[in-house]
């Protein structure tokens, strides 16, 4: 399949506390139904490099979309300064546990009214701050699977929430982070293991965080397509 064989559109949905919030859909133009995944931004907003990566799995067959999470502070359609993250602070720091849940819902109840949609094959996917969200999200509704790339703050601030995850997860990290040190790491998977929940741990130790933007100083191409890699299988099975 190729990008000129998928349907791409912007979509308004309204969330439980009254707000709205603005959606990039990828999907492929045949009717057959088809998974669906929920692809979580990085601080930087739903910009090119997200939406790339949303056409990317709607190229393999997914139904994907990824939700404007800065939707509460920021104008429809925000995109991010990658040298400039004093500048996107404040909409990051007001992507809560609480306003987030509100929107996984939101985003995870459409994907299910999708006659396009299969039942019980919803997964989710984040990046940076959404890799913290993808882990949230597999805690509040019933996703199939969930992949976290260099999700920052699940530890220490998810790791209460490990018992109530329903999907296995995918955890990819930076070996080279220095903000998700290896003791946050730890206490993720051990957290996991306490909870006896299902996951692979996988370490880049060559790559930074952001590793897989192909737009950031960061970028690691070795590191950006193994794990790309292993994210389409581990998501198939």
């Amino acid at each position: 399949m190729t990008n000129n064989e998928l349907t791409k559109e912007k979509i308004e949905l309204k969330v439980s506390d009254g707000t709205s919030m603005m959606a990039y859909v990828a999907r492929p133009k045949s009717n057959a139904q088809r998974p669906g995944l929920i692809v979580f931004q990085e601080a930087y907003g739903v910009n090119s490099h997200i939406r790339n990566v949303t056409d990317r799995f709607a190229v393999e067959g997914y139904v994907a979309i990824a939700p404007e999470l800065f939707h509460r502070t920021a104008p429809a359609g925000f995109e991010g300064d990658y040298k400039n993250f004093p500048s996107v602070k404040p909409h990051y720091q007001a992507v809560t546990n609480e306003a987030a849940t509100t929107d996984i819902q939101s985003v995870y109840d459409w994907l299910c009214s999708q006659e396009d949609v299969k039942a019980g094959q919803i997964s989710c996917v984040g990046y940076c701050m959404g890799g913290r969200i993808s882990f949230l999200a597999n805690a509040v509704v019933a996703v199939r699977a969930a992949v976290s790339y260099y999700g920052g703050g699940i530890a220490p601030g998810l790791l209460d929430r490990a018992d109530k995850l329903h999907g296995p997860t995918l955890l990819i990290w930076g070996g080279l982070d220095k903000n998700i040190t290896p003791d946050h790491r730890k206490a993720v998977t051990e957290a996991l293991d306490g909870a006896k929940k299902t996951y692979a741990n996988v370490v880049f130790s060559s790559a930074d965080h952001g590793f897989f933007c192909d737009e950031r100083a960061a970028y690691h191409p070795a590191a950006a397509r193994q794990s790309w890699a292993l994210t389409l299988e581990f998501l198939r099975s």
